[in-house]
């Protein structure tokens, strides 16, 4: 797809994809041998992703049994180094599940009301143009139901002049603020009701970075830390701050595809993107987050609850929104099996972290966001493969 920063066939359209070929190619195409040992079905389906022509592919296996990492390909195309061990990487829309749950912790601490309207919490901010904050409550930021305008539109899709178009590495946007973003997307008209319908929105989770900012008085960057990073030890965890255009050591390089050349597109200004898509992480950090949170360990049991309680996301069986949190229902051979998680793209970058209530998580990453059908191909089949 195109070049939007947050696309959406960098978290949930890659898999939608899959989801359909597996309904309609038989076992063959998503099953892993349950002979093999778990790092060689791993292993074997990040190799045929970089035959397929992607740059380099990483995959970090937790459980109880400890931690795996496997890598096929190249982390830097210039000198053929391989993904590193514990590789930083951008994780993008994985990012929004983290806010969503220092949202939840606020809402078991009393301090925000799942069914109040943003405006409530932000007066104001939510107006014109049919927009109207007074409707639209934080659930439906959360679970994308809001109907508010998208300020960084799909490809392909329409776009008014307004809207954000990314072309760049994102230096043009150094000093967009979240105030900014959210003034771009209320100079357009709503997309439906609220409440109407699911429709995926970077505008949703912008204004819930806003509302922790503003209930707690400090930054989403030391709420999201005291609350989560701190707590869980995740120490490769942070988000960069504006004019961080790297990532910190180790790290591949991410990529693009510009005339069937690869090029070079790790440094990025992405600071901008904040609750939206900012966060750089570690296969294995991000894996200690899902695990903690689908075990019970970052909410109570009555905020987790709610944070699964989930409504269909497209067309296709088996893929439903929560707050925040997407349950992946995936054919697995003769049965089905669920994981909770979430995805990510990003210029450079695109990632899937899932994780089960037994205490398995992995996350699958590869260093270009242009990814293929054989990207799908693959997510299914670790996943299969570790849940």
């Amino acid at each position: 797809m195109g070049t939007s920063i947050f696309r959406r066939r960098g978290w949930y359209a890659i898999v939608a994809a899959a989801l359909l070929a597996a309904a309609g190619c038989g076992d063959s195409t998503v099953k892993p041998s349950t002979a093999a040992p778990l790092p060689a079905q791993v292993s074997d389906a990040l190799t045929d992703l970089v035959r397929s022509g992607l740059p380099g592919a990483q995959a970090v296996i937790s459980g109880p049994d400890g931690e795996h990492t496997v890598t096929a390909g190249a982390g830097d195309l210039t000198t053929a180094a391989p993904y590193a061990e514990h590789a930083h990487i951008r994780i993008g829309s994985i990012t929004k599940t983290f806010v969503a749950t220092v949202v939840l912790q606020l809402v078991a601490e009393g301090a925000v009301d799942l069914d109040a309207p943003i405006e409530r919490y932000l007066p104001g901010v939510v107006q014109g143009n049919g927009n109207d904050g007074n409707r639209i409550t934080v659930h439906q930021l959360l679970q994308h139901t809001s109907g508010l305008a998208d300020f960084a539109p799909e490809v392909g899709e329409p776009k008014l002049p307004q809207q954000l178009d990314q072309t760049t590495d994102g230096k043009a946007y150094r000093d967009f603020t979240p105030v900014d973003l959210v003034r771009i997307a209320m100079s357009i008209p709503p997309q439906f009701e609220p409440g109407a319908q699911f429709r995926y929105t970077n505008t949703n989770y912008v204004l819930l970075g806003m509302l922790i900012e503003h209930i707690t008085g400090r930054s989403l960057a030391a709420e999201i830390s005291s609350r989560i990073l701190e707590p869980l030890a995740l120490h490769d965890t942070y988000i960069p701050l504006a004019g961080d255009t790297g990532l910190r050591d180790p790290h591949p390089h991410g990529y693009r595809n510009v005339d069937g050349k690869w090029v070079d597109a790790t440094d990025m200004e992405a600071a901008w993107a904040g609750a939206a898509g900012a966060i750089i992480s570690t296969g294995a950090d991000v894996n200690r987050f899902f695990t903690a949170l689908v075990t019970g360990k970052l909410l109570p049991a009555p905020q987790l609850a709610q944070m699964e309680q989930t409504m269909p996301m497209s067309s296709v069986t088996g893929m439903d929104y929560g707050l925040g949190l997407i349950r992946f229902q995936l054919p697995c051979g003769n049965e089905t099996k669920q994981v909770w998680g979430h995805s990510g793209g990003i210029p450079g970058f695109a990632t899937l972290s899932i994780a089960t209530s037994k205490g398995t998580a992995a996350t699958i990453s590869v260093n270009t966001e242009q990814t293929n059908d054989q990207f799908s191909t693959a997510l299914i089949t670790i996943i299969c493969a570790v849940a």
